[in-house]
C-alpha cells in the first residue's frame, strides 16, 4: 500500500466522519429564543457566554474578542462576552443593544437561534421583531435593580405574541453575593405581575452571565438552587411543533407553480396539520373544494406533508386558487371575515390614525385596512385600560380593523402565521405596526352587500353625464370654496347635475362631532369620501372644498372611485398670500396661540405631488380658474 493510498483512505474516513456529523446535526430539533429585559440587564453578555461555552467561537474571533475586551476597559484577562453580540459601532460606544442580533449555536442535543433584543424603551419595536418567531423568552433581571418597567413591558409583549415558555433569569447574582433572599424577593415580585397579565408559569433561575454561574452546569455558589442550568432547560423544553402537527391542515398559498401547460400546483408553507394525496380540501375565501392529487417537492413526491414543510400541492380539479388563498382540510375550514378585534403594537414615529388606510399583510395575503375604532390602550405597568384615539411609538392598543375584502384567518392563539399581521404605510412602504387577531367581529358576518337593479351606469345615463368627483384642496384662505362655488354655478347653467360638499358646511351636520386633531381630520375626510362616492353612484358631478391636508386620505378617496373619476384640484396659494387674505381671522388666532392644530401653522399640509389640475391664484382670478376647470372637466 502506497503512502498515497493511506492518505486517500484517511481523507475518505475524514469525509465520512463529516458526513455523519452533518447528518446528525441536520436532524437535531431547533429552538428559537430571545433574550429581553431592561437596559444593562446583561442580555448580550449572556449570549456571548452561551456561544463561548458551546465552543461556537473561532480562534481568530476569540483573539479579537480578547483584544477588544482590553481596549474597552475590561479588567485583567476576563472577556467582555457582550462584544460578541453588540456588533454595531453605536452599540459598543453607548454600551447598549440597538438592533436585533441573531446568533446560532448548537449542543449535542439541540440547535439554537437566539435573538438578542434591545432593552431600551425606544427600541421596543425591535424587540417585537425578534420575539415574533421565538419559542421561548429569557427575561433577564439585574439582581441589584429588580423588576423594572421594561421588564414588565417585554414580559407583556412576549406573552401577547404567544411565547408559552418563559425563563426568568435573575442575572448578576455575583454582585449581590449570591443572595437567596434577594433571588426569592425578585421572583415573588415578578410572580405577582406575571399572574396579572396571564402568565401561568415560568422557570426562575439565578445566574451570572459574566461568571458563568448556572449557565452550562449548576454553580457551587448557589447550593440553595436545585433547578436546571440554563442550557439543560433550553435543551429539553418542549417545542410547539407537536401542537401544530395535531391541528387541522392549513397552508397559505405563496405561489401558483405553472412551469408549463401540463403542470399546475400551489406552493406554500404548511402552517399546521397533515395532508395526504386523496384528502378533500377547501380553498378559502372562495370555499371551492377539490382533492389533493399530488404533493410535490424538489426531491420527489411525498406520501404526506406536515406542519413546517414547504411543498407544492396539486389538486384534482381546475378551481380558482391564487397567492393569498388558504388551502384547508374540507371538514375543518377556517373562518373568513373582513373585520376583526386586534391588538396592535405601534412601531412608527408617526402616530396611528384611525380611518387612515394601511396595507395589512397576514401570511401571504396583502389587503387594504383601516383602524375603525381604538377601544383602549394598555398601560403595561398597571395593566390599566386608557382611552385614546391614536397610538404613538411603542404604544399597545386593542383596536377594531376593517379590510377591503374578506380573508381566511385563525385567531393568533391558535395559529401565529394565520393570526398575526403587520401594517405597512402605503406612501413609504415601511412597517408601522404589528398585531394579532383576536376574533372576527359579528358585524362582518351579519352585514352583506345588497344587490340593486339600478346601477351607477344607469344613473349616469339618465343624467346624460359622466360622474366625477372634483376634489378641491389647499390651505385655508386659498380660495377653494369660492372657486368650487363658481364651478358649480357654471355646471348648473350648462344643465349638469352636481352637488357641492363644502368643508365648513359639512361640519355643521355630518361631521359636527369632529375636531381638528390629525385623527379627526382623517375621519372627516373618510366620511366625506364615502358620501361623495354614494353621490357619484347616483350619477352626480360632486365638488368638495376641504383643506384635506394629508396625501394618504386624498389617495384613499381616489381609490374609492373608478379610474378617471377622481380629479384632484390643487388651489395652490402660498401661505403668505393666504395669511394676507385671512377673511375669517383664523391665521391671526393661530399665530396668537388661540387656535390649535391649524393647517400651515402648527399642523402640516402635504400638497399634491401630481394633481390633475393646479390653480395658481396669484396668477389668475377665481372666475378664470373656474372657466379653466369647467373646460378641463368637459373635454
Amino acid at each position: 500500500m502506497s503512502d498515497g493510498d493511506v492518505i486517500y483512505k484517511t481523507d475518505a474516513l475524514i469525509a465520512e466522519d463529516i458526513d455523519q456529523y452533518l447528518e446528525i446535526h441536520q436532524h437535531k430539533s431547533l429552538l428559537r429564543f430571545i433574550t429581553c429585559g431592561s437596559v444593562d440587564d446583561g442580555k448580550s453578555t449572556l449570549i456571548g457566554r452561551l456561544l463561548y461555552d458551546s465552543k461556537m467561537i473561532f480562534e481568530d474571533q476569540l483573539a479579537a474578542l480578547e483584544a477588544d475586551s482590553k481596549r474597552v476597559g475590561t479588567q485583567g484577562q476576563e472577556i467582555d462576552f457582550a462584544l460578541l453580540v453588540d456588533g454595531l459601532a453605536a452599540e459598543r460606544e453607548q454600551g447598549i443593544t440597538i438592533d436585533v442580533a441573531y446568533r446560532f449555536f448548537a449542543t449535542e442535543k439541540r440547535k439554537f437561534i437566539v435573538a438578542d433584543t434591545p432593552g431600551h424603551e425606544q427600541y421596543t419595536r425591535n424587540m417585537v421583531t425578534g420575539a415574533s418567531t421565538a419559542d421561548l423568552a429569557v427575561i433577564l433581571i439585574d439582581a441589584r435593580k429588580g423588576v423594572l418597567t421594561q421588564t414588565r413591558r417585554h414580559s407583556y409583549l412576549a406573552h401577547l405574541i404567544g411565547i408559552r415558555n418563559i425563563v426568568l433569569a435573575v442575572n448578576k447574582m455575583d454582585l449581590v453575593d449570591y443572595s437567596e433572599a434577594r433571588f426569592n424577593e425578585i421572583v415573588e415580585d415578578y410572580s405577582a405581575f406575571a399572574k396579572s397579565i396571564g402568565i401561568d408559569s415560568f422557570v426562575a433561575m439565578p445566574i451570572s452571565g459574566f461568571k458563568g454561574d448556572n449557565i452550562t452546569s449548576l454553580s457551587p455558589n448557589t447550593p440553595w438552587y436545585t433547578g436546571p442550568a440554563l442550557i439543560e432547560h433550553l435543551e429539553t423544553v418542549p417545542l410547539d411543533n407537536d401542537r401544530l402537527a395535531a391541528a387541522p391542515f392549513r397552508m397559505a398559498v405563496q405561489w401558483v407553480n405553472r412551469p408549463n401547460l401540463d403542470f399546475r400546483g400551489f406552493s406554500g408553507f404548511v402552517n399546521s396539520g397533515t395532508v395526504r394525496p386523496g384528502d378533500v380540501v377547501r380553498v378559502l375565501p372562495s370555499g371551492k373544494t377539490s382533492k389533493v392529487s399530488r404533493i410535490v417537492t424538489l426531491d420527489g413526491d411525498l406520501d404526506q406533508a406536515v406542519a413546517g414543510q414547504s411543498v407544492t400541492i396539486c389538486l384534482a380539479d381546475e378551481i380558482d386558487c391564487s397567492r393569498g388563498d388558504v388551502i384547508t382540510i374540507a371538514d375543518s375550514p377556517l373562518e373568513v371575515a373582513d373585520q376583526f378585534e386586534t391588538t396592535i403594537v405601534w412601531m412608527a414615529d408617526e402616530p396611528m390614525l384611525p380611518g387612515r388606510p394601511y396595507w395589512l399583510k397576514t401570511a401571504t395575503t396583502t389587503v387594504s385596512a383601516t383602524v375603525t375604532d381604538e377601544k383602549y390602550q394598555v398601560n403595561v405597568n398597571t395593566m390599566e385600560h386608557i382611552a385614546g384615539k391614536t397610538l404613538d411609538l411603542n404604544a399597545i392598543g386593542v383596536c377594531n380593523i376593517a379590510l377591503d375584502r374578506p380573508v381566511a384567518f385563525a385567531p393568533y392563539a391558535e395559529n401565529h402565521d394565520l393570526g398575526g399581521f403587520i401594517l405597512i404605510d402605503r406612501m413609504t412602504n415601511t412597517t408601522v405596526g404589528a398585531g394579532i387577531i383576536h376574533y372576527a367581529l359579528r358585524r362582518s358576518q351579519n352585514i352583506h352587500w345588497q344587490a340593486v337593479d339600478i346601477t351607477r351606469e344607469a344613473h349616469a345615463k339618465q343624467k346624460n353625464q359622466k360622474p366625477k368627483l372634483l376634489w378641491f384642496t389647499g390651505l385655508s384662505g386659498a380660495g377653494k370654496s369660492t372657486i368650487a362655488n363658481l364651478v358649480e354655478k357654471k355646471l348648473h347653467a350648462l344643465g349638469r347635475h352636481s352637488f357641492l360638499l363644502d368643508g365648513d358646511n359639512v361640519r355643521h351636520g355630518l361631521n359636527k362631532d369632529l375636531g381638528f386633531t390629525d385623527a379627526d381630520r382623517v375621519e372627516n375626510i373618510r366620511r366625506v369620501g364615502e358620501v361623495a362616492k354614494l353621490m357619484t353612484d347616483a350619477g352626480l358631478i360632486v365638488l368638495t372644498a376641504f383643506i384635506s391636508p394629508f396625501r394618504a386620505e386624498r389617495d384613499m378617496v381616489r381609490r374609492m372611485l373608478p379610474d378617471g373619476e377622481f380629479i384632484e384640484v390643487h388651489i395652490d396659494t402660498p401661505l403668505s398670500e393666504a395669511e394676507k387674505r385671512d377673511v375669517k381671522g383664523l391665521y391671526k388666532k393661530a399665530r396668537e396661540g388661540q387656535l390649535k392644530n391649524f393647517t400651515g401653522i402648527d399642523s402640516p399640509y402635504e400638497p399634491p405631488e401630481s394633481p390633475e389640475i393646479r390653480i395658481d391664484t396669484t396668477k389668475m382670478s377665481a372666475e378664470e380658474a373656474a372657466e379653466l376647470i369647467v373646460g378641463e372637466l368637459l373635454k
